[in-house]
C-alpha cells in the first residue's frame, strides 16, 4: 500500500483524499474570510478557484472531478430556480416574464451584434454568434435570494421566469448558427428541432409529475426520495441535450415539473437545498475560477480590446434592460436594480456557446492554420467577462435583495402582530404521525419557527407502555419537523381522560390551532364522533382541525374547499381561511372553492394579496357541496369549513358529513376545520366579516402575511 507523503507531494494535487480536503477547507474558509469585508461568498469562491487552480498556482487541476461536481452544481442552480418558483405568481406574471425576456435578449444582442461586426469586425455569422454570447445569464445569485427569504417578491419571479426564454433563445441562435456552418440549416432543421423541442417539453411536464407522484406515494424512505430527486434533475439534462438545447433548460423544467410535489416546508426541501448549497453549487464556483487566466489579459492587447467590447455589451445591455423593465411594470428602484443584479452574471450557456464556438474550425489560413467560429481572443474574453459580470452580480443583487428583504420584515412583523397562533398536534398513533407534522408544517405561518407543539395522553392505568409509546410517538414527530428546520416542543400529559388532558395543555399553552389525526382503518368511528362534538369542540376560542391522510400531502394536485353559506360571519373565519390559503401558498395545489357568491365576491378580493391558484363555483345549496365533494378524483383532496350546532353557518347536514366521509373518500386527503366561535376578551381584534368594507381592512393584513 502506497502511502502518502509530504516529500513526494507534486503540483497540481493528484491524491484524492488530499485534493477533496482543500476543496472542502475553500468552501469553509472562503465565506468567513470574505464576510469579514463585506464580499458575497459565492465571489469569494470563483477568486479562490482561479487562485488554485491551473492558471493560478496550479494546486488543484480541473479534471474530470471538478468538472462533474461543478456540473451538478450548475444544474442544482437551475433545478432550485424551477423548485422554488411560485407558480401561482409564474402565471400570473407569465407576460411580465415574456416582456423581460424580450428586453434582455434584444438590448444585448444589439449591442453585441453592433460591437462584434462593426468594431470588431467579425465575419456575420461569428457576429451573431458573438452577440447570443451577451442575451443569456445565469442565476449565480439564486440561492443566497432564495435564503433572504424574497424567493416570492416579483421581481425575482420576473427574472426567473425570462430566463428560462432568454436562455433558451440565446442557445437556440448558437444552434441555428452551428448548423449553418456546417451546411444542416434547412426544412428538415427547423421541423427536427421543434419536434424535440416539444416532445421533450410534453415529456418533462407531463409525464414526470406522473412518475414522482407515483414514487412519493409508494416510497416514504427520505434518503431514496433524495437520490430521486437528482436522478430526475440528470434525466431532465440528458433528454434537453437530446432535444438540442442545453442540460441546464432541462433542469429548469425539472424544477417545474417536481414544484407542487416538494413543498417549501417541507424536509425533502430542506435536504435539496442544504446539499446544494453546501456541496454542489460551491464546486461548481470554484470550477468557474480554475477557467480563469490572468496572463492572457496582459499578453494580448486584441483580448482586452475584446473583452472590453464583450463587457460592455452584455453589462450595459443587461442594465438597459433591467431599467426597461422596471419602467415597464413601475417597480421600485431596489427591485430593478435586483433584476439587473441577478440578469447580470455570464457564466454558463455563455460558456457553453463560447466553447462550442472555439471548437469549430471554419477554414484555414495559408499557414495551416485553423480559423474558428469564435477566436482566443473571444474564448479569454468571454472568461474576464464571466469574473467581472459574477462580481457585479454579486454586489449589486444582495445589496438590493437585503433592502427589499428588510422592508419585507418590517411589514410581516406588523402583519404578524395581529395574528398569533400555536398548533399543537394531538398525536397518539405511530403510524399518523408523519403525515399530521407535515401538516401543520404545511398550514403554519413562514414566522413560525418554534410554536408548534406534539402532545400524546399517557394512560395512568397504564403508565409503563404508554410512557414506552409517548417516547417513540414523539421522537418520531421531534425528527420530522427538525427534518425541515422547525422546532417542535414535545409534550406528555399524565391523565385517564385523554380530552382533559388535551384541554389542559390548550389553556396552558395557549393553543389557537388544534389538530387530530384519524387512523386510516377507522375513519370517524362513533367514540371519535362523540369525542369530538362533546369534548374537542367544547373549546370554543380554538380551531379545531381534523385529518385524514390517505396520501402525502405533496402528492395532492387539488383541493375542493368547501365554504357554507354565511361563513363569514363566524368569529373564526378569517382565521380558518389563512389556514386553507397557507395550504395552497406552500403545496401549489389547485383550490376549487364552493361557496355562495357573497363569499366568492370576497375571497376574490383577497385572492389579489394571497397569490394562489384558485378557481370559483356558486354554491345554491348544500347538497351541490356534497355532489362536489363526491367528484373527486385521485390525487385530490377536500377541506371543509364546518361549524357546530348553535353557529351561524352551521347546516343540519354537517352531522351527516363523518358518515358520508366514511363511506365515499376513504382513499382521499379530507381535513375538516371548525373555526373558533368565541374571542377572548382583549386578545384579539373582529374576525368576523359582515362586508366587504370589513373584509378590506383584513385583506392588508393578509398581504402582509403572504410577503
Amino acid at each position: 500500500m502506497q502511502l502518502l507523503s509530504i516529500q513526494h507531494i507534486s503540483l497540481p494535487i493528484e491524491d484524492p483524499l488530499l485534493k477533496f480536503l482543500l476543496e472542502l477547507i475553500i468552501i469553509l474558509g472562503a465565506p468567513l474570510l470574505l464576510n469579514k469585508i463585506k464580499v458575497p461568498h459565492l465571489l469569494g469562491l470563483i477568486i479562490a478557484g482561479a487562485l488554485v487552480g491551473p492558471h493560478g498556482f496550479n494546486v488543484l487541476s480541473r479534471d474530470s472531478s471538478v468538472v462533474v461536481t461543478g456540473t451538478t452544481g450548475l444544474l442544482y442552480i437551475m433545478f432550485l430556480a424551477g423548485l422554488e418558483i411560485d407558480m401561482g405568481d409564474f402565471k400570473k406574471n407569465k407576460w411580465r416574464s415574456v416582456t423581460f425576456a424580450i428586453y434582455t435578449f434584444t438590448v444585448p444582442f444589439v449591442l453585441g451584434f453592433a460591437g462584434g461586426f462593426y468594431l470588431l469586425h467579425f465575419p456575420l455569422l461569428t457576429s451573431i454568434l458573438f452577440a447570443s454570447l451577451f442575451s443569456s445569464h445565469t442565476l449565480i445569485v439564486y440561492p443566497l435570494i432564495s435564503k433572504l427569504g424574497i424567493a416570492k417578491n416579483l421581481s425575482v419571479n420576473i427574472t426567473v421566469g425570462g430566463t428560462m426564454i432568454t436562455d433558451i433563445l440565446s442557445l437556440l441562435v448558437l444552434a441555428v448558427v452551428v448548423g449553418m456552418t456546417q451546411g444542416g440549416v434547412g426544412t428538415a432543421f427547423w421541423i427536427r428541432l421543434s419536434l424535440s423541442m416539444i416532445v421533450f417539453g410534453l415529456v418533462i411536464l407531463l409525464i414526470f409529475p406522473l412518475i414522482g407522484r407515483w414514487f412519493f406515494k409508494v416510497v416514504e424512505d427520505k434518503i431514496s426520495q433524495y437520490i430521486f430527486v437528482l436522478v430526475m434533475i440528470y434525466l431532465a439534462a440528458l433528454l434537453a441535450e437530446l432535444a438540442g438545447v442545453e442540460s441546464i433548460i432541462g433542469a429548469f423544467f425539472a424544477g417545474l415539473a417536481l414544484n407542487r410535489m416538494i413543498p417549501r416546508s417541507s424536509s425533502l426541501m430542506n435536504r435539496v437545498e442544504f446539499v446544494g448549497n453546501a456541496i454542489f453549487i460551491p464546486f461548481f464556483l470554484i470550477s468557474v475560477g480554475m477557467l480563469i487566466d490572468f496572463r492572457a489579459f496582459v499578453q494580448s492587447w486584441e483580448t482586452l480590446g475584446v473583452a472590453g467590447v464583450m463587457i460592455a455589451a452584455s453589462i450595459g445591455g443587461k442594465y438597459l434592460a433591467a431599467v426597461a423593465t422596471r419602467k415597464t411594470f413601475r417597480l421600485t428602484r431596489d427591485e430593478g436594480r435586483l433584476i439587473f443584479g441577478m440578469s447580470s452574471a455570464s457564466a454558463a450557456a455563455t460558456l457553453a456557446s463560447v466553447m462550442v464556438g472555439y471548437n469549430i474550425i471554419i477554414s484555414e489560413t495559408a499557414a495551416g492554420e485553423p480559423v474558428r467560429l469564435l477566436n482566443e481572443h473571444v474564448l479569454n474574453g468571454s472568461i474576464l467577462l464571466i469574473l467581472i459580470s459574477c462580481t457585479i452580480s454579486s454586489f449589486i443583487s444582495m445589496s438590493s435583495a437585503q433592502r427589499i428583504a428588510d422592508a419585507e420584515k418590517e411589514d410581516t412583523v406588523s402583519g404578524n402582530n395581529q395574528e398569533k397562533e400555536n398548533i399543537l398536534l394531538a398525536v397518539n398513533h405511530e403510524e399518523t404521525v408523519e403525515r399530521m407534522v407535515n401538516l401543520g408544517l404545511l398550514l403554519k405561518a413562514d414566522t413560525n419557527e418554534d410554536r408548534l407543539f406534539a402532545l400524546n395522553v399517557i394512560n395512568e392505568d397504564k403508565r409503563e407502555s404508554s410512557v414506552k409509546n409517548a417516547e417513540k410517538i414523539l421522537h418520531h414527530a421531534s425528527d420530522t419537523a427538525a427534518a425541515a428546520d422547525v422546532e417542535l416542543h414535545p409534550l406528555t400529559r399524565y391523565d385517564n381522560d385523554v380530552i382533559n388532558g388535551i384541554n389542559n395543555v390548550i389553556k396552558e399553552q395557549k393553543i389557537t390551532d388544534l389538530i387530530i389525526g384519524l387512523e386510516d382503518e377507522k375513519g370517524f368511528s362513533p367514540s371519535f364522533v362523540y369525542n369530538l362534538y362533546n369534548g374537542y369542540l367544547q373549546n370554543e376560542q380554538i380551531n379545531v382541525l381534523v385529518y385524514h391522510a390517505a396520501q402525502p400531502i405533496s402528492t395532492v394536485k387539488k383541493y375542493t374547499v368547501l365554504i357554507p353559506m354565511q361563513g363569514e360571519r363566524e368569529p373564526g373565519f378569517f382565521h380558518a381561511l389563512l389556514r386553507v390559503w397557507n395550504i395552497g401558498r406552500n403545496s401549489g395545489a389547485l383550490m376549487s372553492f364552493h361557496t355562495s357568491e357573497n363569499i366568492i365576491a370576497i375571497l376574490k378580493r383577497v385572492i389579489k394579496k394571497a397569490n394562489i391558484e384558485a378557481e370559483f363555483n356558486v354554491l345554491q345549496n348544500w347538497e351541490e357541496a356534497e355532489h362536489a365533494a363526491g367528484e373527486l378524483k385521485d390525487d385530490e383532496g377536500l377541506i371543509i369549513l364546518m361549524a357546530k350546532r348553535g353557529m351561524t353557518s352551521y347546516l343540519p347536514q354537517m352531522r351527516a358529513i363523518p358518515d358520508f366521509l366514511n363511506h365515499h373518500l376513504h382513499e382521499n386527503n379530507y381535513l375538516l376545520i371548525y373555526p373558533f366561535s368565541a374571542v377572548e376578551e382583549g386578545s384579539l381584534e373582529r374576525r368576523s366579516v359582515s362586508n366587504h368594507r370589513d373584509f378590506a381592512e383584513i385583506g392588508k393584513v393578509i398581504g402582509k402575511i403572504f410577503k
